[in-house]
């Protein structure tokens, strides 16, 4: 594998990197080269550099994946990886492009208690599109089952990742809890320090739970639909996000740090039950 995307997925510490590690070389590579696409996206986002410059990225990275499908020579490590790793499991344009889009919804300003629309369309592209794509790459064929399974499991997962990292997105000055359920808890204020420190935050992040949960139960019972090849690398990492939510939910949506931890004895043993099946 490219050691700039081995590098990229290895130091991510990613439940991806576990659940697709057994995969065969070539939808091996294809995933770790869009988790690493997805990552240096995220980091630029997240970085200090000035809105111009992020913005510039932007658009040079909408050129590359034009040059990408209109066959000419990309201009960046990862843009050839994408072209010679992931193009041969024919990828819709579209999802790429949707996935740009919405990772830079954090622009120019940090995504704060957006609405239950907004908040879903987010989810849709950061999480979901992925999803789409991986799917694609591991095989499945019926696009209904992609556009359910990737939305549920989609939404299931960065939900996840959301009640996980809420004090850690605080302090990027970003709120990804919809501003519905912040004002059933109670809450008036979108500044996300002042929500990570009020008492009602645990009633919101509960709320937000349910949506997680009810995602995880439709993703599971599409997860059976697979076969039995693609289906136990997504179990995987569905066994994996679900292991998360329980842990938090067991304690309670009032605590919120220190965050969850799985260690790779307990994953590996997911892993080895999502490929028995069970």
């Amino acid at each position: 594998m490219n050691k700039l995307i081995n590098k990229i997925v290895k130091k991510s510490g990613s439940s991806f990197f576990w659940g697709m590690h057994i995969l065969p070389t070539k939808e091996r590579q294809a995933i770790y080269t869009l988790y690493a696409f997805c990552r240096h996206i995220d980091d630029i986002v997240d970085s200090d550099e000035s809105l111009t410059h992020k913005t510039e990225f932007l658009a040079a990275w909408r050129k590359e994946i034009d040059n990408i499908y209109d066959k000419k020579v990309p201009a960046s490590e990862i843009g050839r990886n994408i072209y010679k790793n992931c193009m041969r499991f024919n990828l819709p344009k579209q999802e790429l492009l949707d996935l740009l889009d919405s990772i830079s919804m954090d622009l120019p300003n940090p995504i704060q208690a957006p609405s239950l629309a907004e908040f879903k369309r987010y989810c849709l592209g950061v999480a979901c599109a992925p999803g789409a794509l991986s799917l694609r790459i591991l095989g499945c064929k019926d696009e209904n089952l992609i556009k359910e399974l990737s939305i549920s499991l989609g939404l299931a997962m960065q939900i996840t990742n959301i009640l996980r990292d809420v004090r850690d997105d605080a302090v990027l000055g970003r709120l990804y809890i919809p501003r519905e359920f912040l004002q059933k808890a109670g809450i008036t204020s979108t500044d996300p320090m002042s929500v990570v420190v009020d008492k009602n935050l645990a009633i919101a992040r509960e709320e937000l739970s349910r949506v997680a949960e009810d995602n995880y139960d439709k993703a599971f019972a599409l997860i059976n639909k697979l076969d039995k090849k693609s289906s136990r690398n997504i179990r995987a990492i569905a066994y994996i996000y679900k292991k998360y939510f329980d842990i938090m939910q067991n304690r309670g949506w009032e605590v919120i740090s220190p965050k969850p931890k799985i260690g790779r004895f307990a994953k590996a043993l997911l892993i080895v039950r999502a490929f028995l099946g069970k």
